[in-house]
């Protein structure tokens, strides 16, 4: 008797690429919302560049390759909605075009393609776009200063310092923790607010598209070593502003998660979580830039297959043999 064995996994779901990508996008719409109400309509705009120019990438790709088109499954949306939200409204536009390009054909197609990339292409794109163009991913928009979409060149923008610039001197930001929650605070478009990138977790929590380990690891680490490694006179505020400024919640909720970048196995998404926690913290302190998150994530990502090779759950009613 023949049998045709097909690839993993056997079980089929109601669940489609397209469909956990639809979920992500509207996750993602609070942020996007709240970076376009607090930082003016160019925010809108500059996410609209990364979006298209994600788009073309992935389209002309397909085409070069002479492979099936891809843009109905949502990754490249997806994608160019992730880079906008980490780079700041006043970012010139041919930037944001050259990032949601790199992301799609570089970190994305020429790594193996959706579900089989390394690294997360969004962030992989933010920091070959740090590496080219590094005062314009570190110049924000002054607090209440609104931009408007002929507004080219970031050089005319006024410019103010943000949460982490404070923290970096060592001090307390001059924002209070609730403005910070709500959004009144200099940034990058996606994350000046924690409560807008709150509700998008939640959205994807509910909809089982991601689960708490790698976001409670993550955010419950940089916590724990904010508190223990404080820099203020409080170590408790210390620790909230660490954990409400810059991405830390972007990257726990929404780069941290992604399925193709991370762990499968429960205690190795833990571990991945508690790394990307500890090397943010490292990242901040220690070095040139305030940020950290981007380059934590992207190490962890290259260490997942080795913690899914090396913490594999143990089978039921299986030795110790069993589980290697």
């Amino acid at each position: 008797m023949n049998l045709t064995v097909s690839a993993s996994p056997h079980i089929r779901g109601k669940d489609t690429t397209a469909r956990l990508m639809l979920d992500v996008v509207i996750a993602l719409l609070p942020a996007l919302a709240a970076g376009m109400l607090f930082q003016g309509p160019r925010a809108g705009l500059v996410a609209a560049v990364c979006v298209l120019s994600a788009l073309a990438g992935e389209w002309l790709l397909r085409l070069v390759l002479r492979r099936h088109n891809t843009l109905p499954d949502g990754s490249a949306l997806v994608t160019g909605l992730l880079l906008a939200l980490t780079l700041p409204a006043s970012v010139p536009y041919y930037v944001a075009a050259a990032g949601g390009l790199f992301a799609v054909v570089v970190v994305k197609g020429l790594c193996g393609g959706l579900g089989q990339n390394t690294f997360n292409p969004a962030l992989g794109a933010r920091a070959f776009l740090m590496l080219l163009f590094p005062a314009c991913l570190t110049r924000f928009p002054a607090l209440g200063s609104a931009l408007f979409l002929g507004e080219l060149n970031p050089a005319d923008v006024v410019t103010g310092a943000t949460p982490l610039h404070h923290m970096q001197m060592p001090a307390l930001p001059d924002v209070s923790l609730l403005d910070l929650f709500l959004g009144r605070a200099g940034g990058c478009i996606g994350e000046v607010s924690a409560l807008a990138l709150l509700l998008g977790g939640g959205w994807l929590v509910f909809r089982r598209v991601i689960t708490l380990r790698i976001p409670a690891a993550y955010l419950g680490t940089v916590a724990v070593l904010t508190l223990v490694f404080s820099k203020g006179d409080s170590p408790i505020l210390w620790m909230a502003y660490s954990l409400l400024s810059g991405g830390v919640l972007l990257g726990a909720l929404f780069m941290a998660t992604d399925y193709a970048t991370s762990p499968v196995g429960p205690l190795a998404q833990i571990v991945y979580g508690i790394g990307c926690g500890a090397l943010t913290v490292v990242f901040r302190y220690t070095g040139l830039f305030p940020e950290g998150v981007t380059y934590a994530i992207l190490l962890m990502n290259a260490a997942a297959w080795l913690l899914d090779q090396y913490l594999v759950p143990r089978r039921f009613g299986a030795g110790k043999e069993g589980a290697q």
